[in-house]
């Protein structure tokens, strides 16, 4: 499982042209679920992104978590994580979970961040979706 973590101001998901989901102060997370990734793995990045202390403090050091601030969750399913460009120019993807595993896995990964962070919104599994934000810093962290 692979998880990008993205500090942003706010970020926002379309799909149609419709929001599905929108967040203020705290984090998007592109998320990809590979082959052998598991429901531990997904509690487990889940957890730790919630205490994460990326966050500044009175003094401007980065010693708050997303859980002191109140910051918010937007998760975003992103199979191209697991793109193979080593052969070639197109990208394989044969290191994916298929699409029934990798949905339920999202889905639980969103249902275990719920369990530290009171506000997580998701994008739509599968969809074609047009995803907005405003980096804050920019800071960013990829978790396996």
């Amino acid at each position: 499982m692979k998880a990008v973590i993205q500090r942003v101001a706010h970020a926002s998901v379309r799909v149609d042209g419709e929001t599905v989901g929108a967040i203020g102060p705290g984090f998007l997370v592109l998320l990809g679920v590979g082959q052998e990734d598991t429901r531990e793995d997904a509690a487990r990045i889940a957890k730790k992104l919630s205490g994460l202390r990326i966050f500044s403090d009175a003094e401007g050091k980065t010693n708050l978590s997303l859980r002191d601030v109140g910051g918010a969750v937007l998760v975003v399913s992103q199979f191209t994580l697991y793109a193979d460009c080593r052969k070639g120019n197109r990208p394989s993807f044969v290191h994916a979970a298929d699409p029934g595993m990798a949905q339920e896995l999202y889905e639980y990964f969103a249902d275990c961040c719920r369990a530290y962070v009171p506000q997580v919104e998701t994008g739509v599994f599968g969809a074609h979706m047009e995803v907005e934000l405003l980096n804050d810093g920019p800071f960013t962290v990829i978790l396996e």
